[in-house]
């Protein structure tokens, strides 16, 4: 029989664990959280100093008589959850259930950020108590997103429609996301005109671009401005002013944080948030390589560009040994750390820099290929040596224009060895100073200001970090919430608000511009990160909050009321007016006499269903939140398609172009 239990969230981190520590220790797994705020009612008492009223989660009764009987007997048990709030919550919350039986036994907290045999000796090796401070900044964080969400969703019900409901962190989301659609709709584009020339001689030919015209900066509000500089400059005599070489350096890019990770992982392969933080677990927890499963990655939740010592000298020798002396660098590179990371937590890196992505790709599925193959360049690269190029800058002058034609060669490849060549700007010819050039042709480069892109998982999550708005296990959830409840829908990977969302959003920033307010929600999160820290009590922050807020919903209650809003069309049962109303699939049409009159219809897009050509197609969504466009003559036809028809898909396509 075993001699103690580990208890863990995940079966395949169980899995992966019991591989490691071996016959004496029975590792077992919560699936999770078990207690949670149940979800009826608000589950906290205001009156009695915010105090959380947990309940053990529907179904996960049995999962706690099962740990139970796992730790009848068993005199010390492990608690191995993950290293972060969450974790550390659902480790104080086990300990409660289980410490209640009446056997004697020890409980020890276990924290590792990688799944390896060597982290989890050192772990089992020095185990400590739960961090009551962390698990007061979850229940803190918790408790807070509770009292909002309560008291702001009634307000939608009523002003919009019932089953929404509005989060802290997802609010601001969701206020970047409609804001940025305002701007593209308010945007005019500005047109201006540059010039660019081919200088020939000798040595062979080079593009230059108009820098300077009579002492100006060569930049044309009038075409006929550019046109008439044109003709005076084929007149002009060139020659080459002045040439200046400059050797820069480029340094590689830190290893990934959470959010860099998110970034990138949808930039090169275009994985939704959720997506990367899917298959980041599956790498952390563990993947069978012959017959050992293995932990391929560090924990995949960290705002930290820490390494530990260890993994960093073991990187240095592969380095080294694969490429040479040369592409180490002389001093470390030093990464500056944002305000607040949780600097004992790692960067997100492979576990042994030794596992080279080709070598096993037979092992895994084609989306956990690719991310580890991403994690792994990324990191190697991050402990390499700069790139080396060799920046040339031509001056090229006539009597009244300075013409610049600039390019670049690499020098010495660096980190770029391994995290891939960019696209060299090739350089001008050789040239030397005072050399005459020839004029070989001139022509207009027409600019039009382009209106600010859509929100996509990179550029949300990026401002979210910036912002300090939410920590690194809330962006994924986030940009999911958004989706779910039909506040944004992903078109083409950029978010689009819905009419809800738009509306959603006018009613919070209307109402209360403090909770959609960016540094407040920024000072928010660093309230918390103090309650973590030991420098504040949890209850100050809802003392500090509540009170104000309060006062505002009751403001906003005696306020709001619901707006109605008539259609065009009448009721085709009954004669009265078709109102337009809400459900949280988007708008509809309904008869203004409802309960008495039940008629209602879809708003549609206006364009003939393509199948049938009796129907209109209307834009609907499926279980899993995904937009697609039926015939309103439904059951009658069964058309779907995820586009508009050719003319409308091509009309996007031009929109998405402008946004690229």
């Amino acid at each position: 029989m075993s001699k103690y239990l580990v208890i863990v969230e995940s079966p395949t981190k169980a899995r992966t664990i019991t591989a490691i520590l071996g016959k004496d220790y029975e590792v077992a797994s919560s699936m999770g959280h078990v207690v949670d705020l149940p979800s009826k009612k608000i589950s906290v008492d205001v009156e009695k100093g915010f105090e959380p009223q947990y309940h053990i989660i529907p179904g996960k009764e049995k999962i706690i008589n099962q740990l139970k009987k796992k730790a009848k007997n068993k005199k010390v048990i492990y608690l191995a959850t993950d290293p972060d709030r969450e974790g550390e919550a659902i480790s104080w919350h086990i300990k409660e259930r289980l410490s209640k039986a009446k056997e004697d036994r020890s409980f020890y907290r276990v924290t590792f950020h990688e799944i390896t045999k060597d982290a989890l000796k050192e772990a089992f090796a020095n185990p400590s108590d739960i961090d009551t401070n962390k698990v007061e900044a979850q229940i803190a964080r918790r408790v807070l997103d509770r009292i909002v969400g309560y008291c702001l969703s009634p307000l939608l019900w009523r002003k919009i429609v019932r089953g929404l409901s509005a989060g802290r962190v997802q609010s601001i989301a969701l206020k970047f996301i409609a804001e940025r659609e305002k701007e593209i709709e308010k945007f005019i584009p500005k047109i201006t005109y540059s010039i660019t020339a081919k200088f020939k001689n000798k040595e062979g030919e080079f593009e230059a671009r108009l820098d300077k015209y009579k002492g100006d900066k060569a930049l044309f509000e009038e075409k006929e401005e550019a046109l008439k500089c044109i003709e005076k400059l084929k007149e002009e005599l060139f020659n080459v002013k002045k040439i200046v070489k400059k050797e820069v350096s480029k340094k590689p890019l830190p290893p990934y944080t959470t959010s860099l990770l998110q970034q990138d992982a949808f930039g090169k392969l275009r994985f939704s948030s959720q997506k990367t933080m899917i298959v980041a677990q599956h790498l952390y927890e563990g993947t069978q390589i012959k017959d050992v499963t293995v932990g391929l990655i560090t924990y995949m939740r960290t705002d930290s560009f820490h390494i530990a010592p260890k993994a960093k000298k073991e990187t240095q020798k592969f380095i080294k040994d694969i490429f040479g002396q040369n592409y180490l660098p002389e001093k470390e590179h030093h990464y500056k750390t944002k305000k607040g990371a949780q600097l004992a937590h790692e960067a997100i890196r492979p576990s042994s820099i030794k596992r080279q992505p080709q070598e096993l790709d037979q092992y895994l599925n084609a989306d956990e290929s690719k991310l580890y193959n991403l994690i792994w360049k990324r990191f190697i690269a991050s402990l390499m040596s700069e790139a080396i190029y060799e920046n040339t800058k031509v001056h090229c002058e006539g009597k009244d224009a300075l013409f610049v034609a600039e390019g670049r060669k690499l020098m010495f490849d660096g980190f770029l060895k391994v995290y891939g060549k960019e696209e060299e700007e090739k350089p001008p010819p050789s040239l030397s100073e005072g050399q005459e050039l020839n004029l070989e042709d001139i022509k207009i480069i027409e600019h039009t200001t382009k209106p600010p892109p859509r929100f996509n998982d990179a550029s949300l999550v990026k401002i979210l970090e910036e912002k300090g708005i939410g920590r690194p296990s809330t962006y994924a959830p986030t940009i999911f919430t958004l989706i779910k409840r039909n506040y944004t829908k992903r078109v083409k990977g950029s978010f689009h608000p819905t009419d809800l969302g738009i509306q959603v959003n006018d009613l919070l920033t209307e109402h209360f511009t403090k909770i959609v307010n960016d540094d407040f929600t920024a000072q928010m999160e660093e309230n918390l990160d103090k309650v973590e820290e030991g420098e504040l009590k949890w209850k100050k922050i809802l003392q500090d909050f509540y009170p104000a807020f309060k006062e505002k919903v009751d403001e906003a209650t005696s306020k709001i009321k619901k707006h109605v809003e008539f259609s065009e069309k009448t009721c085709p049962k009954c004669q009265g007016r078709m109102v337009i109303k809400w459900s949280r699939k988007g708008r509809f049409l309904s008869c203004e006499n409802f309960p008495k009159c039940r008629y209602a219809e879809s708003i549609t897009t206006g364009v003939k269903c393509p199948e049938c050509q009796e129907g209109e197609l209307i834009e609907r969504r499926n279980k899993r939140g995904q937009f697609f466009y039926g015939c309103s003559q439904f059951p009658k036809c069964h058309y779907t398609s995820r586009n508009l028809p050719k003319e409308e898909a091509e009309k996007e396509n031009e929109e998405e172009k402008e946004e690229q």
